[in-house]
C-alpha cells in the first residue's frame, strides 16, 4: 500500500513539475530574444548540473520550442530519446508528444525544402524555356523581315521595269 501511495505521490509532483516546464517553456517562447538565451542558458546549466529527468525535459522542451536560431530539434530529440515512452505516464508521455511533434516539423521542413528545390528547378527550366522561345521569335522575325526585303526587293525592281521606256 505503501509503494501504492509513493507512485501515485511521484505521478502528482511530476505532473506538477510537467506543468511547471510547460509553463516555463511557453513563458519563454512569448518572451524578448535577450530573455529567450537566458531561460535557455539557465536550462544548460541546471541539466549540466542536475542531469535528472525534470532538468533534461525542460531543457529539450525550450529547444524545441524557442525559435530558430535557440531551436536545436537535433539535439532537443537527442535529450527527449531516454525520456519518451507513451505507455509511462508523466515525463515519459510528455517527451513521447513532444519528440512526435518535433519529428512532425523536421518531416515538414524536409517537405518544404523538397518543394523548395523542385520549385526551383521548374523556374530554371521555365526560363530556359522562355530563352528558348524568345531565340526562335528572333529567328521567325528574322526570317520575316529577310522575306520583306525580298519582298520590297521585287516590288522596285516591278516597279522600276514598268517605269522604263519600251
Amino acid at each position: 500500500m505503501l509503494a501504492l501511495a509513493c507512485a501515485s505521490g511521484c505521478a502528482v509532483v511530476d505532473s506538477a513539475r510537467q506543468e511547471t516546464i510547460t509553463g516555463e517553456a511557453l513563458s519563454a517562447a512569448r518572451a524578448p530574444s535577450a530573455e529567450q538565451k537566458a531561460a535557455l542558458a539557465k536550462a544548460q546549466r541546471q541539466f549540466v548540473k542536475e542531469p535528472t529527468d525534470a532538468n533534461r525535459l525542460r531543457l529539450a522542451t525550450l529547444l524545441a520550442v524557442l525559435p530558430a536560431p535557440m531551436r536545436n530539434d537535433a539535439r532537443a530529440m537527442e535529450l527527449l530519446g531516454p525520456l519518451a515512452d507513451a505507455d509511462s505516464p508523466g515525463f515519459g508521455r510528455f517527451a513521447a508528444l513532444l519528440s512526435s511533434q518535433i519529428a512532425e516539423r523536421q518531416r515538414l521542413v524536409r517537405e518544404l525544402e523538397q518543394v523548395a528545390r523542385e520549385r526551383s528547378r521548374a523556374d530554371r527550366e521555365h526560363e530556359q524555356t522562355d530563352k528558348e522561345r524568345d531565340k526562335r521569335e528572333e529567328a521567325l522575325r528574322q526570317q520575316l523581315e529577310a522575306l520583306r526585303s525580298i519582298e520590297r526587293g521585287i516590288l522596285e525592281r516591278e516597279d522600276r521595269l514598268r517605269r522604263r521606256p519600251r
